[in-house]
């Protein structure tokens, strides 16, 4: 009676991990790429609406996201830096910008979020149009941008996560762009000593021409 055993093949094993790395690989790029467009989107457009007594009349507030707070936009781009940036480390480098990538992500969607309900921006122009200190924007709404941004951080929060996970079965750099496109030294051609330019720029170059 024969016997099978169910150990797994190296060669099957290795097969399944370079497809796991391709998918989580494109998976990463797609969501951080996406992630990181969504995000710096959504900061260009207006967050929140409000009024403002004017001379007896409403003078229309509008805020945009940059101007409610710039941490989304500015995490966004680190975390684009960043997933760029894996491709170039390996090892613990790898794990630390993958950790930057996540973090990044995680501080665009908490910083989306607070900002979905923040009016100071709008409380600050209704002051400078009324111009009393003390004058708060009126009619205030907000938009969905927000959480729009919000979205765009989740997806770069996912591909640090893919990064962390599945960070070491993705491809590094070439190691001749890391260590730079040095060129060989040359080296010079023996004097002839039939052809005297040859014999001047071995003296040039401090050797001895006559020398075997």
């Amino acid at each position: 009676m024969e016997y099978v055993t169910a150990v797994p093949h190296p060669r099957s094993e290795a097969a399944e991990s370079a497809r796991s790395g391709r998918r989580s690989l494109a998976m990463a790029l797609l969501c951080g790429a996406l992630g990181a467009a969504v995000a710096l989107l959504a900061t260009r457009q207006r967050w929140a609406e409000g009024t403002a007594t004017v001379a007896g009349g409403t003078f229309p507030l509008t805020a945009k996201g940059s101007d409610v707070t710039g941490v989304p936009a500015a995490l966004a781009i680190v975390g684009l830096a960043a997933l760029v940036a894996v491709f170039a480390v390996r090892r613990r480098g790898r794990l630390l910008v993958a950790a930057l990538l996540a973090l990044s992500g995680a501080g665009t969607v908490a910083a989306a979020l607070v900002g979905a309900s923040d009016g100071s921006v709008l409380d600050e122009q209704a002051a400078k149009a009324t111009g009393d200190t003390a004058a708060t924007a009126a009619a205030l709404s907000h938009t969905g941008w927000p959480y729009v941004a919000a979205v765009g951080g989740v997806l770069l929060l996912l591909a640090g996560i893919l990064a962390l996970r599945y960070g070491r079965l993705w491809p590094a750099m070439s190691g001749r762009y890391e260590r730079g496109t040095a060129r060989p030294r040359r080296t010079p051609r023996a004097a002839d000593p039939d052809r005297p330019e040859d014999l001047w720029k071995a003296l040039d170059r401090g050797e001895d021409p006559t020398g075997v």
